[in-house]
């Protein structure tokens, strides 16, 4: 049953996907974008990287794909632009994809892959917490900083001078 499950996340991830990139709608390739990210999620799940897990929904389909699908919707409202995904060079980008696989291909076909037993890990999100609360809290908080920095940079350069 874990075969299948991983089999349809996986299915669902390259399929949404191809779908993100071949959709000539930005609202459909968003949404499309939405199902991807969820995919490798999922594949975190089944890698057993809780954390990574979480944190990919709650910042890329929580925070960025809302952010994107919001800027879709309000610049949808202009007129005088026409909003659309159209690929221009997509024979360079297929040859580039051929070759990407084909070396992705060879890789696996030469690496010599070991099969250990199947055995839970530790928890990381206990480990990861105490690092990034208690050994690199300064760090940690120096980067929300200059992250909120940009962000009140972002919204007074978006702002219209009345």
């Amino acid at each position: 049953m874990a075969n299948l499950v991983f089999w349809v996340i996986v299915g669902l991830t390259i399929g949404s996907a191809v779908i993100v990139v071949q959709s000539k709608k930005l609202v459909y390739s968003a949404y499309a974008l939405l199902f991807t990210l969820l995919g490798v999620t999922g594949l975190y799940v089944f890698l057993w990287a809780d954390f990574l897990a979480v944190v990919q929904v709650v910042v890329y389909v929580g925070g960025i794909l809302v952010l994107i699908i919001f800027g879709i919707m309000l610049t949808n409202k202009i007129t005088s632009v026409n909003i659309s995904n159209t690929s221009v060079q997509k024979s360079i980008g297929s040859i580039i994809l051929f070759v990407f696989i084909a070396g992705l291909g060879f890789m696996v076909a030469k690496t010599p892959w070991v099969s250990v037993a199947n055995s839970e890990p530790i928890q990381t999100t206990e480990t990861i917490g105490r690092l990034l609360m208690i050994d690199y809290l300064l760090p940690f908080e120096v980067a929300s900083l200059l992250l909120l920095g940009a962000l009140i940079s972002a919204t007074t350069l978006s702002r219209k001078d009345d």
